[in-house]
């Protein structure tokens, strides 16, 4: 695998190198400022130097070194042997099982014998010649003895079994039950509605509860304006205010990978230039992929904007600096893994170095729930204070919404529902939500 090292003034020339070098495919392994030239120290330039590789090369090395490491050798042994075992245990024939069900037969036989014989006259002798057929019939009493006690343990087993069923059952209706046993059609379509688009029971229950004395006659407005209600919204998304510091209004957008960060800073860089004629920066830190760097350059280009490439917290402040004079300075992040520490204590470095004065966590709408809940809380170090739901047309219903809302403290922002740029993006409003909640705006 070819391993390349370059240097150059700034981290966006560098970056070009190694595209022009390594091509889309380049995988940056390591960055690092040194210092060269002068003496002692005095005069010395700074330089940014990048490690990559080819994307492609690197995969395929390490597909190499997982088939030789130690522990897939290992692995592949204990493969083998396991086969090996398995192929030296005689499987029972056809022979042994009829056997084994004459067996039961038998002692089946000899228990029904036992108890459906009527009691007979019998010497007092207990130990007579008459007595003695019946002995022997039951002479495999151990059998008996295991059998019973399989059996037992078999009708334990089966009472466990029916008990989880039954629980279960009784969780699924009261799950999926009304509050009340006794609505009115509408509203009993209305709550079959609202679970059908994966609106958490709880919340759906409490929704009915507060449409239950209402006129069924407006019941499709209630309904609209109770889930608005549930839906914190932010009142600055879209408008750009003054600050109260006197900086640009710093906008930074975090979250995990393939959610669209990038797209969607391009799709607020658009709008504030060109429907607000605002004076707009780009700062990206996504120095992991070649390509979104790329992607973001190019919008830039399109839209007329500068763009800054940084690669640490020192660069991101550097660079905010040169930004001064700017109305807003929106910030994309490279996407973090919730289940990377590492990774996130790197990015809550650059959002503690970039102070923005707003921090939007960006999710898919995609995502089940609980995935969701799980990237909200991992976050949550990095102090985000918005959230940015993408991919809407993807969405096979959009209850995600209401749920994840309802379990975080966070306002929703902004929305996108397409991958055009500067279009297909739009700041939150609770009665639109709503109707996209209820299912009863498609979108193409």
């Amino acid at each position: 695998m070819t391993i390349r090292t370059f240097n150059a003034r700034t981290m966006a020339e560098a970056l070009a190198l190694v595209k022009q070098e390594l091509g889309k495919h380049a995988v940056v392994l390591h960055t690092r400022t040194l210092k060269r030239g002068g003496v002692l120290g005095l005069g010395a330039k700074t330089l940014i130097e990048v490690t990559a590789a080819d994307g492609r090369e690197l995969a395929r090395q390490r597909q190499r070194e997982a088939k030789q490491s130690p522990r897939a050798e290992a692995l592949r042994k204990a493969a083998a042997a396991e086969v090996r075992e398995r192929a030296n245990v005689t499987a029972p024939t056809p022979v042994d099982q009829q056997n084994a069900g004459d067996l039961i037969r038998r002692t089946y036989q000899a228990a029904r014998t036992q108890f459906d014989t009527p009691p007979a006259e019998e010497p007092r002798d207990a130990f007579s010649a008459t007595a003695a057929p019946t002995v022997a019939t039951l002479a495999p009493l151990p059998t008996l003895q295991q059998d019973a006690q399989m059996a037992e343990e078999l009708k334990a087993v089966k009472q466990l079994v029916e008990q989880v069923v039954q629980s279960q059952k009784k969780t699924e209706v009261f799950a999926q039950a009304p509050p009340e046993d006794t609505l009115p059609d509408p509203l009993v379509e209305h709550y079959t509605a609202l679970i059908q688009q994966e609106i958490a029971c709880e919340l759906a229950n409490e929704l009915i509860r507060n449409l239950a004395p209402a006129d069924t006659q407006d019941v499709q407005q209630t309904l609209r304006d109770e889930v608005a209600k549930l839906l914190p919204t932010d009142p600055d998304a879209g408008e750009l205010k003054a600050t109260d510091d006197g900086r640009p209004r710093t906008i930074a957008l975090v979250g995990p990978t393939g959610v669209g960060k990038t797209t969607t800073v391009a799709k607020l860089a658009a709008t504030f230039k060109l429907k607000q004629n605002k004076k707009v920066g780009l700062i990206t830190a996504d120095t992991y992929r070649i390509a979104a760097v790329e992607q973001l350059r190019t919008y830039a280009g399109i839209i007329g904007l500068p763009l800054e490439v940084v690669a640490n917290p020192e660069e991101l402040a550097a660079a905010i600096e040169r930004f001064a004079e700017m109305d807003v300075i929106l910030i994309d992040t490279a996407g973090r893994s919730q289940r990377n520490a590492d990774r996130l204590d790197e990015l809550a470095q650059l959002i503690e170095a970039a102070q923005p004065h707003e921090t939007h966590l960006v999710l898919s709408s995609t995502v089940s729930q609980r995935v969701l809940l799980e990237i909200v809380d991992k976050f949550a170090q990095i102090k985000t204070d918005r959230l940015i739901f993408t991919k809407l047309d993807e969405a096979v219903t959009c209850g995600v919404l209401l749920n994840v809302a309802q379990r975080v403290n966070k306002p929703l922002s902004y929305i996108t529902t397409g991958q055009e740029v500067p279009h297909q993006i739009e700041p939150c409003c609770s009665g639109r939500l709503a109707e996209m909640v209820l299912g009863r705006e498609v979108l193409a």
